[in-house]
């Protein structure tokens, strides 16, 4: 079955992270992504992020490879860039430049800190982003420093996925106007959004800033990771009265 985004074609400067999960989604549901690479560069075919995408390489230090990129764009519904800002401006492709030429572009932007701002400029990896947005506070055993998740909640939670719903959203509103605009999703505001829930108990005071002293967080017996006497692993979820109770009983100790 051809998927939602059918139509559409999406111009992605190749990054890392992020910026091509962003294209793997949009390119899982339909859209045509177009990836413009940097010389030697390829799209791995043991790589899933880099999967369903037709991909050139451009010198963007070539004025020519560079007015290339701007022809594709003014037939692109959206373009995904994650250079530090700045850079798309002083290539001549920054969003003035490429709305101009195709108003309807939805022009989505990665970073880690955003466009503006203190940081900026500054390097960062998902370990940053997310101590910063309280994330990393939350996850680890109690007393204990607090334990990275990989890179899921940041680059690709708060970042990829982001940037991914804010360009749908963006491409939505264009169909319906005509109107283009500009995603801006950085990292640290992806991830600070996915804590809302968090931050909402912990306003309601039924939320502790210590680690494993929730429910959700390895608080309570009824919801975590216990080792099994084969060496493997169970995960017990039992967190309603109901499921709890059912939980004992077959286990032979509700009366205990």
């Amino acid at each position: 079955m051809a998927g939602p985004l059918k139509g559409i074609r999406i111009i992605e400067f190749a990054g890392i992270g992020p910026g091509p999960y962003c294209g793997m989604m949009l390119a899982d549901h339909g859209a045509e992504v177009i990836r413009i690479d940097r010389p030697g560069g390829f799209m791995d075919p043991r790589d899933p992020l880099s999967r369903n995408r037709t991909s050139i390489a451009l010198d963007m230090k070539n004025p020519d490879a560079v007015a290339i990129a701007r022809d594709l764009c003014k037939s692109a519904d959206g373009i995904i860039e994650g250079y530090r800002p700045g850079v798309m401006e002083r290539l001549g492709l920054g969003p003035d430049v490429l709305l101009a030429d195709n108003p309807r572009l939805v022009y989505g932007r990665m970073t880690g800190w955003g466009q503006y701002g203190p940081y900026s400029q500054a390097a960062g990896h998902d370990i940053n982003y997310i101590a910063l947005s309280g994330v990393l506070h939350t996850v680890g055993r109690a007393g204990e420093k607090p334990v990275p998740p990989v890179n899921y909640v940041g680059d690709f939670g708060g970042g990829g996925m982001f940037l991914a719903y804010g360009m749908v959203t963006g491409m939505l509103k264009a169909a319906r106007s005509g109107q283009g605009d500009v995603v801006d999703a950085a990292i640290v505001d992806g991830t600070s959004a996915l804590m809302t829930m968090i931050y909402s108990r912990r306003a309601m005071g039924v939320w502790q800033d210590e680690r494993q002293s929730n429910a959700l967080d390895g608080g309570v017996p009824w919801y975590g990771v216990y080792e099994c006497a084969d060496g493997g692993w169970i995960t017990i979820g039992s967190l309603e009265p109901q499921f709890y109770d059912l939980f004992l009983e077959l286990l032979g100790i509700k009366d205990v």
